[in-house]
Order: structure tokens, then sequence, then C-alpha cells
């Protein structure tokens, strides 16, 4: 009896109608959704459905450590997001407002250099001042309206994640201008990317860990 009583309470606990629903809904029906639609629209303008579904390198028969820092550096950019992201959706209890719009802001950014290092954005599709121009501006708004949460928990960091993505930029811009290899250039440009990226990631961790901190001890 004891076994079929822990059975039921187990039950009960896993197919709860709004757990149910909440997994169906936001889960499964979203990621069906973009499945399908990328599958067809891909499909439709000539990619093979191997093509779409596979790796890169898998296709090519190229070593799966292919652009290996590349997508390390993405995997950054996607973390902070997923952070940032995290707590723009908690309870209103754990994060403010003011707060809430401070990781809002930053996990668009982080999500957009993703987007933008993942299909090569500047690279083949809008003109690289444009984007660079639009990054800057968006950094430049979010530290304006967030400077004193930003110096108080994390300025430092913010400002050596900027300062290093700014190198980047800047080397990208004048490498034809300088004395040196196309490969050299990248080395330095693609160090300066990787190290911003990884220091804006410590940035994005650190400050909601100070704003817990800081709730708990209020």
């Amino acid at each position: 009896m004891d076994v079929i009583r822990n059975i039921k309470e187990v039950f009960n606990q896993v197919f709860v109608t709004k757990k149910l629903l909440g997994s169906i809904f936001f889960g499964v029906v979203p990621a069906l959704i973009f499945y399908i639609i990328s599958l067809i629209g891909l499909n439709s303008v000539g990619f093979g459905i191997m093509e779409i579904l596979r790796d890169p390198a898998q296709q090519s028969g190229t070593s799966s450590f292919l652009g290996f820092m590349s997508n390390i550096g993405i995997w950054l950019w996607i973390s902070s997001a997923a952070i940032c992201f995290f707590f723009v959706f908690a309870p209103r209890k754990v994060v403010r407002k003011n707060f809430r719009e401070l990781f809002f802001l930053t996990g668009m950014l982080s999500i957009l250099l993703a987007i933008d290092d993942f299909f090569m954005i500047h690279d083949r599709y809008v003109n690289q001042k444009i984007c660079y121009l639009a990054y800057a501006i968006f950094a430049v708004t979010l530290f304006i309206r967030h400077y004193k949460t930003i110096i108080r928990l994390e300025g430092f960091a913010f400002l050596l994640a900027g300062a290093f993505l700014a190198l980047s930029i800047f080397t990208d811009l004048i490498q034809s201008r300088v004395p040196l290899s196309y490969e050299y250039v990248q080395v330095i440009e693609e160090g300066f990317k990787f190290t911003g990226a990884a220091t804006w990631l410590y940035f994005n961790t650190r400050v909601p860990y100070s704003l817990l901190n800081t709730n708990c001890q209020s």
C-alpha cells in the first residue's frame, strides 16, 4: 500500500495540469514552430534538408575544432544573454524595475553581438561601420541610463569589457593600414574581442550576484 501511495504522490507531483500545459505551450510548441518554419523556409530558398540539419564540420568532413575560438566566443555572448534574460523574467520581489531594464539592455546587446558573430552580419550583410556605430550607441545609452548602478556594482568590469571590444573594432577598421600580415592582425583583433566577451560575461555574472547579495543583507 505504501508503494502504491508513493507512486500516486509522484504521479500527482509530476502530472500537474499547470506544469503540463506550461511545458507544452512554452517549450514544445515554440520549438516545433521554429523547427518547422526553419526547415520549410531554408529549404524553399535552396538549402537541402541535410544542409539545414547537420553541422558544417560534419558535412564538409573537416575537423570539429574548425573555428574553435569563434564558436567559444559565441558561447560567451549567449551565456551573458541567458543570465540577463533570466533576471529579466525573475519575480518582482527579486529584481526591481530599474534593475530589470538594465538586465534587458545588457541581454539585448549580448544577443545582438551573438547573432552578429554567428551569422557574420557585419562581414556579409550590413556595412560594418553601421553595425559598430549601432553597438556603440547602444552601449553608451545603456551606461548613461544606469551608470550609477554599473559604477556601484561592477564599474571597472564594464569599462574593461568596453575597452577590449573598442580595441577589437579599432583594429578591424585600421587593419588595411597596419604593416602586419592579415593573420597577425586577426590574432590581435580576435584576441581583443574574445577577452572583451569574457570580461562582459564576468560583468553580467557579477551584477546579479552583487544585487542578490545586497538584497539578502537589506
